[in-house]
């Protein structure tokens, strides 16, 4: 396991991606985004064309195809059956689907041990998602809880469509974020929630840059 283990936890466009990805780059440690591992099964199972809600059927997936995550510098690049989808797996149609693959209790233990083997190559690490303070990772050295008004994430999730030529009513985009709050918390395994010993980020007026080196002062201070 990792020396130095952070997590980052948090809803949707809360920044928890972007923000694990710079602290990684700023405290010289690899950058895993555990929410493209689920991206990935979603998008595999699209192009399979299998029943989303079926359980299953997503593990069949999920056994049959080839999944590689390099969780490095940078983003977390992946890569399914030989085909790079780092991209393809933030289009919307993905982020709608990606809760099924999310809320399937055996695909989630599954990842889940996936998510702890990655981390195990890696001499310091930061980690984000949903569950990794509270379930992959609870003995990490530093959990994070970042968190946002429904407004500024949509606002925030709207420019990054824009960045991929996907244009969404703003409005749209609001309601499907809250929708995908309510999954998150309402799930039976992995929900989402801080974990005890979180500490809790409200990042509605910060900046990206200001939400790191607040994260970095708190890891700079306690090692």
């Amino acid at each position: 396991m990792a020396n130095l283990l952070i997590t980052i936890d948090g809803p949707a466009a809360s920044g928890k991606s972007t923000v694990a990805n710079l602290l990684a780059e700023k405290i010289g440690a690899s950058f895993l985004d555990t929410g493209a591992m689920y991206r990935a099964v979603t998008l595999a199972a699209m192009n399979a064309g299998v029943d989303m809600a079926d359980e299953d059927e997503l593990l069949r997936v999920i056994r049959s195809s080839d999944f590689e995550f390099k969780a490095g510098p940078g983003k977390t690049r992946v890569s399914l059956d030989g085909t790079d989808v780092t991209d393809r797996i933030r289009t919307p149609d993905v982020t709608a689907n990606a809760r099924y693959a999310a809320s399937a209790p055996k695909v989630r233990a599954m990842l889940v041990q996936m998510q702890r083997k990655a981390a195990e190559s890696h001499e310091k690490i930061v980690t984000e998602g949903r569950d990794q303070g509270t379930v992959v990772f609870a003995d990490a050295d530093f959990k994070f809880f970042l968190t946002a008004d429904a407004e500024e994430r949509a606002r925030r999730r709207q420019a990054e469509l824009a960045d991929t030529a996907k244009e969404q009513d703003v409005e749209d985009t609001r309601r499907a974020i809250e929708a995908r709050d309510k999954s998150d918390r309402d799930r039976q395994v992995g929900p989402l929630k801080p974990a005890e010993d979180a500490i809790i980020i409200d990042t509605t007026t910060l900046t990206i840059e200001q939400v790191v080196d607040k994260l970095a002062g708190i890891i700079g201070d306690k090692v």
